[in-house]
C-alpha cells in the first residue's frame, strides 16, 4: 500500500472529536492516576523498565539491562528466574495458596475453580510427568487442546523444566498441525480426546492423529481426557494425562533459565505460505506481561479478570497464563462460543462470577451489536468496572456500543494494539489517566518507543503512515525459529534498526495513534493473522485450480474477510457445487478461520509484465472503488472483464 493510499484512508476516519476522561471514582482508585510512568520512561528508558522487571521473583539479577545488536536484542543479561515459579510458587509463599487462580466453564456447564495451591500442585506433578517421559530442558512441546484448565497447566509445567511450548490452536487442521510439529521439531505432542464447541464435539485426538501419520519423530503423546470421545489410543507412544499423574511426584524443582533462554514458540502466518515460529524468552517477555497486565487493567487482588481468548493464540499466552498468573490474578476461563446454547452465555458468565475486568475482541463485540441489546440486558452488569479490546482497530460504532451497552457508560475502555511478535501490549491508555477517544488506541504504554513513519522514514506529526516501534522492549520477539534472514528480511527491512509492524496508522492532533490494520498480504480475519500466501497455496493444491489470488475484504462482523479470485483447469465446471468444494477444501488444509467468504471465478488475473498478481486491483475491484494505475499489468483488458465479472458474482 503507498503512502498516498494510506492517507486517502486515513482521511475518512479524521471525524472522530469524542473524548471520555476516566470516571472521577476510577481515578481516584487506580494505580496509576498521574503522569508518573510516564514521566519516568521518558526521563530513562532503561530505567523504567528494570523497575518493572524487579517485580518478578529472580533467582539471580542481571548484570546488563540491555544489549542490542540490531536487529537482535538481550533483556537483563546474566539474569536467572523461572515462569512458573513467578505464576506459581512465589504465591503460595506470599499468602495467597487459597486464593481462586482459574475458574473454568465447560460449554455443556460444568464448573471447576483451581486455587494457587491447585495450580501448583498440578503443575509440579506434571512437570514431573514430563521428565519421566524424557522432556529435558530445550525439548520443544506441541500442544493441541481444548480451552481447559489443563492447557495452562501443561504450558506451566513446560516452563517449569524448561522446554519450550509450542501451543496450536485447537480450530486448526492437521496439515497445520503436522507443519508445526515439523518446524519445531518437536517430540512430544499433548493433546485431549476432544473439546466442545457450538455444541459440536472437535475430534482432537482424531485430527492429531492425521497430523502424526506424516511425523514420524514424535515419540510420545499425552491425552487429555475431555468427555467420552471415540478415539485410538497407540501402545507405547499414546498415554492418558490422568493415569501418569497418579504416579507423579508432587515437588518439581524448578529450573533456573537464564533471562534470554527461550520461553515459547508460537506459530504465525507469514507472507511467504509458511508459518513462521515467533520465539519469545523468559526474561523480557515476563517484565512485560506482567506490567502491562498490571497496568493496562488496573488489576487489583479483589478483581475477576476474563480475557476470552483461546490460548493457541498470543493473547491468551500473554492474558490468560502468564500475565495475570504472574500478578496473582483471579480470573475465568471459558471452553465454548459466546452465543452457546444463548446468545447471552458470555453475560450470563459475568454475572455468575462477578467479572469486573472483560478483554475481548472487536470481532466479537461486534457480534453482540448485532445480536441486540436484549441479550446483554438479561443480566446484571455492574460488577464491570474497566473493558478491553484486542485483535485489530475498533471502530468508533462498536466502541461506543461496547461503552454504553456492556459497560453502561462507567467503565473505561483499553483498546490495545500489539501483535504475536510484540509479546506485550505496545499502544494503549492507561485508565486511570488516559482521556479516551472512540476508535483510537491512544498512545504507547510507558517505554514503548512507538512512531508512525512515511515512506522515507521521516516522523509523521499528524496523519497517516507506517507504524514502527523505534526502540527495543523487552517482550520483544527474539527471532523466527530456525531462520534469522527471515527475522531480518520480514521485519527489520524497510528501515535502519527500525521495527516495522506491517500496520498501517494515522496521529492524530492530539497525538494519538489510530491503528488501520495490515499494509501487506496478511488477512486480520476476526483478529486472526492469515497470511494470503497460505490460503492461495490451499487452493491451489485442488486439482481443479489453476491459480488464485486472495485477498481481504471488509466484514461487517469479522474486520476482514478472505475473498479468493480463482481460474480453473480446462475441465472442470465453474459454480456453486465447485466453490462449496474448494471452500471445504481450504478448511480441511488450514482450518475454518481462513475459508474464503466469496469466490470468484475468472478466465485470468491481473498481472505484470514479470508474471506478479496485482492484487491492489483486486482489492480495488471487491471494494468498488475506481481502479488504480493499470499500465504496467500485460494485458489490461482482463481488469475490465474481471470487473464485470465480480460484480455478476456478488450482485454488486
Amino acid at each position: 500500500m503507498s503512502n498516498d493510499n494510506l492517507s486517502a484512508t486515513i482521511s475518512a476516519l479524521l471525524e472522530e472529536k469524542r473524548h471520555f476522561d476516566p470516571p472521577k471514582d476510577f481515578q481516584d482508585k487506580a494505580l496509576v492516576n498521574d503522569q508518573s510512568l510516564y514521566d519516568l520512561a521518558a526521563k530513562d528508558r532503561l530505567a523504567f523498565w528494570e523497575k518493572m522487571a524487579e517485580g518478578l521473583d529472580w533467582f539471580q539479577k542481571w548484570d546488563k539491562t540491555l544489549e542490542w545488536n540490531p536487529p537482535f536484542a538481550k533483556w537483563f543479561t546474566g539474569g536467572k528466574l523461572n515462569a512458573s515459579y513467578n505464576c506459581l510458587d512465589r504465591h503460595i509463599k506470599n499468602g495467597l495458596r487459597n486464593k481462586a487462580a482459574i475458574i473454568w466453564e465447560g460449554e455443556p456447564g460444568e464448573q471447576r475453580t483451581l486455587t494457587y495451591w491447585d495450580m501448583y500442585r498440578e503443575v509440579n506433578k506434571f512437570a514431573n510427568c514430563l521428565k519421566k517421559l524424557g522432556v529435558k530442558k530445550g525439548d520443544r512441546v506441541t500442544f493441541y487442546m481444548p480451552m481447559i484448565p489443563e492447557l495452562a497447566i501443561g504450558v506451566l509445567a513446560c516452563a517449569r523444566i524448561g522446554a519450550p511450548h509450542s501451543v496450536v490452536f485447537g480450530g486448526f487442521s492437521p496439515d497445520a498441525l503436522k507443519d508445526r510439529i515439523h518446524d519445531a521439531d518437536s517430540k512430544v505432542l499433548i493433546t485431549a480426546d476432544g473439546g466442545y464447541r457450538r455444541g459440536n464435539l472437535l475430534p482432537l485426538k482424531h485430527d492429531a492423529d492425521i497430523a502424526l501419520r506424516e511425523c514420524p519423530g514424535v515419540e510420545t503423546v499425552i491425552i487429555v481426557k475431555r468427555g467420552d470421545f471415540p478415539l485410538h489410543v497407540k501402545e507405547g507412544r499414546d498415554h492418558w494425562y490422568h493415569r501418569l499423574m497418579q504416579q507423579a511426584e508432587p515437588y518439581c524443582e524448578p529450573e533456573p533459565m537464564d533471562s534470554e533462554d527461550l520461553l515459547y514458540l508460537l506459530y504465525t502466518s507469514g507472507t511467504t505460505g509458511k508459518p513462521k515460529g515467533i520465539m519469545h524468552t523468559t526474561g523480557g517477555y515476563m517484565t512485560g506481561v506482567l506490567a502491562t497486565t498490571k497496568y493496562v487493567f488496573d488489576m487489583k487482588p479483589e478483581d475477576v479478570f476474563w480475557c476470552t481468548a483461546d490460548i493457541g493464540w498470543v493473547t491468551g499466552h500473554s492474558y490468560i497464563v502468564y500475565g495475570p498468573m504472574a500478578n496473582g490474578a483471579t480470573q475465568i476461563m471459558y471452553e465454548g462460543a459466546p452465543d452457546w446454547p444463548d446468545r447471552d452465555r458470555f453475560w450470563e458468565i459475568v454475572e455468575k462470577y462477578g467479572v469486573s475486568l472483560f478483554y475481548t475482541a472487536p470481532t466479537a463485540i461486534r457480534a453482540f451489536m448485532k445480536w441486540g441489546d436484549q441479550w446483554p440486558q438479561k443480566h446484571d452488569l455492574s460488577t464491570l468496572r474497566l473493558l478491553g479490546s484486542v485483535g485489530e482497530p475498533i471502530n468508533p460504532e462498536a466502541w461506543m456500543w461496547y461503552h454504553q451497552v456492556i459497560g453502561g457508560g462507567r467503565c473505561p475502555i483499553v483498546d490495545t494494539w500489539w501483535q504475536t511478535e510484540t509479546g506485550a501490549i505496545m499502544i494503549t491508555p492507561l485508565p486511570g489517566v488516559t482521556s479516551t477517544t472512540p476508535g483510537s488506541a491512544t498512545t504507547p504504554f510507558p517505554g514503548v518507543s512507538a512512531d508512525i513513519f512515511d515512506e522515507q522514514g521521516e516522523s509523521v506529526p499528524v496523519g497517516g503512515g507506517y507504524l514502527v516501534l523505534k526502540e527495543p522492549w523487552p517482550s520483544m520477539l527474539r527471532g523466527i525459529w530456525g531462520d534469522p534472514e527471515r527475522f531480518k528480511e520480514q521485519y527489520w527491512n524497510k528501515y535502519e534498526n527500525i521495527y516495522f509492524a506491517g500496520d498501517g496508522a494515522k496521529r492524530d492532533e492530539d497525538g494519538y495513534f489510530w491503528v488501520l490494520g495490515r499494509v501487506d498480504d496478511v488477512i486480520n480475519v476476526s483478529g486472526h493473522r492469515i497470511s494470503t500466501m497460505e490460503v492461495e497455496s490451499a487452493l491451489v493444491d485442488h486439482p481443479s485450480v489453476a491459480e488464485s489470488a486472495v485477498i481481504g475484504i471488509n466484514h461487517e462482523l469479522k474486520g476482514q474477510a478472505v475473498a479468493a479470485f480463482v481460474t480453473i483447469k480446462d475441465g472442470y465446471e465453474m459454480g456453486g457445487a465447485l466453490e462449496k468444494t474448494l471452500k471445504d477444501h481450504v478448511t480441511q488444509k488450514i482450518g475454518p478461520i481462513a475459508k474464503p467468504e466469496k469466490i470468484i471465478f475468472s478466465a485470468d488475473l491481473p498481472k505484470t509484465r514479470s508474471g506478479k498478481i496485482m492484487r491492489r486491483l483486486l482489492r480495488d475491484i471487491a471494494e468498488g472503488r475506481a481502479l488504480g494505475d493499470t499500465t504496467t499489468l500485460a494485458d489490461a483488458s482482463v481488469v475490465q472483464r474481471l470487473q464485470r465479472r465480480y460484480e455478476e458474482e456478488v450482485g454488486a
